[in-house]
């Protein structure tokens, strides 16, 4: 099965030519699958999953899809292009300064008023009336008599496509990355399906990404109706795929990742094929027990501890050398970190300022 391939309008430049947006999507004839909306790119250096939704893509062509499964690669063309020299900076709207990735729509909806008019309907009409809720407010926010920002126009064109789809997987890397996932707590067993090593569990409220945007209106619907004496499981599931580092494409790894996915995309149903995910050892942390660490001192860094790699406390972790202060102890600050961690990603450039986030850790850790 070939994907239709279509372009999606989502804003629109000072010199008047359209913003546009590759829509990729595989829809069987007869669907008894859940349908999966999978984005890439959104920060602007973060390229490797538009590779990782190229293999998927041909790797869905020869499989029997039976959901309908919508990819969108080069989500934000605004941060992709906002270069300077051969460093792209896509990861900030320039215009408002905002995260690209905490640009999207916070629905706040009052769930117990809302509830109390549905409370009659079982549980796929409450399912399908929730859903068009979302997806209205989304389309209200868009026409809103006062506009809205650039970048909350974009991130909002997004969700949408985000709220028509019962999973949602968003692909980004880091600075100098290990590969690692974010999964809300509600689902925690989803991380033993994903071939990914490392997984931060992350609170069931929204902080403004993507993923939370998909999951949280649905947790706090499943919260709510707890109260009444109602079960109710979440219906959808929100992912960030963490792969790798910014600014590097690798076909080959590319592959391994899409076959991950597929792996969970197997388990869920969304393909009739039996994928197993990778036989390999998966360990976790809290998001409490995510530490950052930023630099005592400003200089030049050498990093030293390795990302994906257990460090013991004490063990070195990086060092920052001070020419101004050759001929002196100070001209070479040794670092390292008082408890055991796993050093997830590091900042990407060895010229810091003093009080620059120099590593990021997960502490705590325990398997998964």
């Amino acid at each position: 099965m070939k994907p239709n391939r279509t372009m999606l309008k989502i804003g629109e430049l000072a010199t008047g030519q359209d913003l546009e947006l590759p829509i990729f999507q595989f829809k069987p004839d007869s669907i008894s699958g859940p349908s999966v909306y999978i984005q890439a790119n959104v920060h602007g250096a973060e390229v490797q999953g538009n590779a990782v939704i190229y293999q998927l893509m041909r790797l869905l062509e020869d499989s029997d899809v039976r959901g309908r499964i919508t990819l969108v690669p080069l989500a934000n063309p605004l941060g992709i292009n906002q270069k300077s020299g051969e460093f792209t900076l896509g990861r900030f709207d320039p215009i408002t300064g905002v995260n690209w990735n905490r640009e999207y729509l916070d629905h706040n909806i009052d769930v117990a008023t809302w509830y109390e008019q549905h409370a009659h309907l079982d549980d796929e009409a409450l399912v399908m009336h929730y859903r068009t809720l979302l997806i209205e407010r989304c389309h209200s926010r868009l026409v809103s008599d006062w506009g809205v920002t650039t970048g909350h126009h974009q991130a909002v064109n997004l969700q949408l496509m985000g709220h028509g789809a019962d999973i949602v997987l968003d692909l980004h890397t880091g600075p100098k990355s290990c590969k690692h996932l974010y999964c809300p707590e509600y689902d925690a067993e989803a991380a033993k399906l994903f071939s990914i090593p490392y997984t931060l569990f992350i609170p069931n409220d929204f902080g403004g990404a993507m993923d939370e945007s998909i999951f949280c209106p649905w947790w706090q619907l499943s919260e709510h109706l707890k109260t009444q004496g109602r079960k109710f499981a979440v219906p959808v599931s929100a992912f960030t795929l963490e792969l790798g580092s910014q600014e590097h494409i690798d076909l080959e790894d590319a592959l391994v990742d899409a076959q991950g996915i597929m792996a969970y995309l197997s388990h869920r149903g969304v393909i009739g094929e039996r994928v197993e995910p990778a036989n390999m050892q998966r360990f976790g942390c809290y998001l409490k027990d995510y530490k950052k660490y930023h630099a005592p001192i400003g200089g030049m860094v050498e990093y030293l501890a390795k990302v994906g790699q257990t460090l013991e406390a004490g063990q070195p972790l990086a060092n920052i050398l001070r020419l101004d202060h050759y001929g002196s102890e100070q001209v070479l600050t040794p670092l390292s970190l008082p408890q055991d961690c796993v050093p997830i990603l590091h900042f990407a450039s060895a010229s810091v300022y003093q009080g620059t986030e120099l590593y990021k850790v997960m502490t705590n850790v325990f398997e998964v």
